[in-house]
């Protein structure tokens, strides 16, 4: 398994990409999560330069969804705009030799509502037929898509994995799969272990986020990482183990993810410390 940091945790929007790629080179890290908030801050030539002298691969990217870019909003304009981001980071993921594209890409982050069934129905109706446009897109171009389940403060759309399968089931897409996020399943599964089964078992999993249990450093929190492990492993799930944290300058994001606080000593020490502790922990 390579494993690798996200963008978020260190630089929001990412302008020094040569930087930041030769940073988690120093930290170990054998990928690294970009995510494509800003296309005007960033250069496909750059970007493939950058990982050609670092050998730091990207092959992973994730979006910045806010409300004018949601799938299954009510507005139709952000529906469109939604599917139209999409799109542009399926383009953006061939140029720099991306293969997935992860995240929550069928809701704006931060939208948690009460709503009545006829509004619920309305929204996965809206969730799916669009997502189907994004996964025939991508499927063309040779772009996976890794749906990732929220917790319910950061959405009221997809929380658990059992509503995961039953959304990926609906599109019914072969590039459409997982990401899943220990983070977010330790606020909602009530067997993450399990959850990570059903995941390989039901769906195909296509990223990974091992993440500590208060978006620090995995290895000093309360996580029982020799139980996600052996999860993981019965899936047969063995390509990004990616840790996501954010820096408190994203500001298009902390909001909706209540970043108020650094969550550790330093955004260089969660990948510092955390990439030796998940390669030392899959290598047992």
């Amino acid at each position: 398994m390579k494993f690798g940091i996200n963008s978020l945790a260190w630089q929001s929007p990412v302008t020094e990409i040569g930087r930041l790629l030769e940073q988690a080179k120093l930290y170990g890290c054998d990928i690294f999560e970009l995510a494509l908030e800003d296309f005007s801050t960033l250069d496909p030539d750059e970007i493939n330069k950058a990982v050609e002298e670092t050998g730091v691969l990207i092959k992973t990217v994730t979006g910045i969804h806010g409300p004018s870019r949601d799938i299954s909003a009510d507005e139709e304009e952000y529906r469109e705009s939604g599917i139209q981001y999409a799109k542009d980071m399926v383009d953006f993921a061939v140029e720099i030799g991306a293969e997935v594209i992860a995240g929550p890409i069928y809701s704006a982050v931060g939208k948690a509502r009460q709503q009545t069934p006829e509004e619920v129905e309305l929204k996965w109706k809206h969730g799916v037929d669009n997502m189907k446009v994004i996964a025939d897109y991508g499927a063309k171009k040779g772009i996976r898509f890794a749906v990732e389940t929220l917790n319910r403060f950061e959405t009221d759309f997809i929380n658990i994995v059992e509503q995961g399968v039953e959304y990926i089931h609906r599109i019914d897409f072969d590039n459409v799969g997982f990401l899943l996020d220990t983070f977010h399943m330790g606020i909602e599964e009530a067997s993450m272990p399990e959850a990570i089964r059903l995941a390989g078992r039901e769906c195909k999993i296509f990223d990974f986020h091992m993440c500590a249990n208060n978006r620090g450093t995995p290895g000093k929190d309360n996580n029982d990482w020799v139980a996600i492990r052996d999860a993981i492993r019965d899936t047969g799930y063995d390509d990004y183990g990616i840790i996501e944290s954010f820096t408190p300058d994203c500001v298009e994001i902390a909001k909706a993810a209540s970043v108020w606080r650094p969550f550790s000593e330093s955004p260089e020490a969660i990948a510092r410390d955390g990439i030796p502790f998940l390669k030392q922990l899959f290598a047992e």
